[in-house]
């Protein structure tokens, strides 16, 4: 664009609308842990530590809440949207390290969210009886249009978006307490067997320490999606005030969840049909077992839609954020950070991961044999644990750098132990024999990552005048974005 004098301007930026309160923030951060993990794990955990299989839940949500209490000081420290990597970059300020670290947490969420929609078509087929196969493609068409309807909503704008948010979070949540308080009413009948609770046993004939790592690093993909909320900090309307509450307490209530869930399976369904596939699923059995008469397995998979679709929204919405604010940042190119004019969504960063997701779904359905829940999800775990690594050590770095602005602060040893803790839980003594093949879906995604970000830094350097400020000046557009932030 250019004036009449002849004088280059800058499109209009337009920025994002802050609709976020904190009932809509914290339905978004319980959604986004409750749903397809819960359902999908239970009776894995199970399989690998016997009838403690709340221990792992439980272990997963410590280490969680740490590394939270991490993101907590750096999101209220820099309050925009590009979460992890933004974090990364500012104590770093190497390009290479920031785009690895965006492009495993854009991956993440593409790939949870893929796996979702995956799963949303397999409940839909069971659901209706439409008869289709797994890898058919009858379940093909549903899941791509699952995700063109997730993309849909995602574009309409965020306040529909954490909307139609509230409601999935509603119908999840409300399936998971029926099965706490079908449980509870089971054990009041005396059909339960607590001894069962609290007795360990591990297949493989592992100690309990390696067998209890190896199930918390599996269920640490339940406790995941806290730090999705961070990514939406620029839409959230006092994100300084309002993050540190809302996200310990998304933490704990999703938390309480899932060992009540673990306790009532073990107690009330014997270990070895928990996790047998070929029983169904761990949750209907312990409904099943609770109440005999409760035609659960013909509700359960339209609950299970309403969960995994609830996954899917979130971690696509997380996705298109994060290339937004990373494009706004310099780091990515500047296209993917335009914002529609009507709508003020990114409509390019939407459209981008939209794409990508649909090849991974066609993936998954047409070529692949792995199971995908268990293999992506766990995945999915590794590659956060390696972030939320980097994450603590920023702060750390961070923390040498005071800032002006008011900002939560963690206790002093949190980044220390959070550090430890979650790259303890990467690495290959933390996963069983079964798991070892998420290293290599997890180098295949790290290979393609670093081919994008060469491709990305030579694209930059050659339209560096489009850019705002170029490469070598994230840091002061990262200053000018908080400042207009704060005003």
């Amino acid at each position: 664009m250019t004036t009449a004098t002849g004088t280059r301007t800058e499109p209009e930026q337009h920025t994002l609308k802050r609709v976020i309160g904190p009932k809509l923030l914290l339905l978004f951060i319980v959604g986004d842990i409750l749903g397809t993990g819960v359902y999908a794990l239970t009776g894995t955990v199970a399989g690998e530590v016997g009838g403690a299989a709340w221990a792992p839940f439980l272990v997963a949500f410590l280490v969680a809440t740490i590394t939270a209490l991490s993101y907590l000081e750096l999101v209220t420290r820099y309050p925009q949207a590009a979460g992890a990597a933004l974090y990364a970059h500012r104590a770093f300020g190497i390009h290479f390290l920031t785009f690895l670290v965006a492009f495993t947490v854009m991956c993440s969420g593409i790939t949870s969210a893929s796996t979702a929609s995956n799963a949303f078509a397999g409940f839909m087929n069971d659901g209706f009886g439409l008869g289709f196969r797994k890898d058919g493609s009858g379940i093909l068409i549903i899941a791509l249009g699952f995700m063109a309807l997730v993309a849909a909503i995602n574009f309409r704008g965020v306040g529909e978006s954490v909307k139609a948010n509230v409601v999935l979070t509603c119908v999840e949540l409300s399936g998971l307490l029926m099965i706490i308080f079908i449980g509870f009413y089971a054990m009041g009948q005396g059909r339960a067997d607590f001894s069962e609770v609290m007795i360990f046993r591990s297949p493989d004939e592992k100690g309990a320490f390696l067998a209890l790592t190896a199930a918390t690093a599996l269920a640490f993909f339940a406790m995941v999606g806290f730090e999705d909320s961070v990514n939406m900090a620029e839409e959230v309307t006092d994100p300084v005030r309002i993050f540190p509450r809302i996200m310990l307490t998304g933490l704990g209530i999703t938390g309480v969840i899932y060992v009540l869930v673990a306790i009532c399976a073990v107690a009330l369904v014997p270990v070895g049909d928990l996790s047998d596939p070929d029983k169904g699923s761990a949750l209907t059995q312990v409904v099943r077992a609770g109440a005999p008469n409760f035609p659960f397995d013909k509700i359960f998979p339209f609950i299970g839609m309403f969960a995994v679709a609830n996954s899917a929204l979130i971690n696509m919405l997380m996705a298109s954020r994060l290339l937004y604010g990373l494009a706004r940042q310099g780091v990515l190119p500047h296209g993917l950070g335009l914002v529609h004019r009507e709508r003020r969504t990114p409509w390019v960063a939407i459209i981008f991961t939209t794409l990508l997701a649909f090849g991974l779904i066609y993936f998954v359905v047409t070529r692949s044999d792995l199971p995908a829940v268990s293999l992506l999800g766990g995945t999915t775990a590794l590659l956060l644990l390696c972030v939320f690594t980097v994450v603590n050590i920023s702060l750390l770095v961070l923390r040498k750098r005071p800032v002006e602005r008011q900002h939560f602060k963690a206790p002093g040893w949190v980044p220390w132990v959070g550090a430890a803790t979650c790259a303890f839980l990467a690495g290959p003594w933390a996963r069983s024999a079964a798991q070892m093949d998420q290293y290599k879906v997890a180098s295949w995604l790290i290979g393609i990552g670093i081919v994008l970000w060469a491709a990305t830094y030579l694209w930059n350097r050659a339209t560096r005048h489009h850019v705002p400020g170029g490469l070598e000046h994230v840091e002061d557009l990262a200053e000018h974005h908080g400042d207009s932030t704060r005003n």
